[in-house]
């Protein structure tokens, strides 16, 4: 397990078997985004990679947290990899919406 503090945002990543699991507390906006996008980028850059980002706890997510994610759908893409939302707060489902990425993201309950 890892764990990563940064201004506003915790990261903890889990490895599990064949995913890894990634618990994100707090705010990723233009300050903490960089940081989410360091962590994980060795895990989206594999070939078949399996994410699970767990957001029970994230608060609040801006244009920059939204081109990570868009980033490591774009990665799942080119790389036969998986990003999967998991436990997405209705304010944040609300961004997703207004964005349209709930169009293409993979949200669990």
């Amino acid at each position: 397990m890892i764990k990563k503090e940064g201004d506003k945002v915790e990261i903890v990543i889990k490895r599990e078997s064949n995913k890894t699991l990634v618990e994100v507390t707090g705010r990723v906006d233009s300050n903490t985004s960089p940081q989410l996008q360091s962590q994980l980028e060795e895990y989206y850059n594999q070939e078949g990679f399996a994410l699970v980002l767990d957001f029970a706890e994230l608060e609040f997510v801006s244009s920059a947290g939204l081109r990570v994610l868009l980033l490591m759908h774009k990665m799942g893409k080119a790389k036969g990899g998986t990003v999967t939302l998991r436990n997405v707060r209705p304010e944040i489902m609300d961004v997703f919406e207004m964005t349209g990425f709930i169009d293409f993201l993979t949200i669990e309950g």
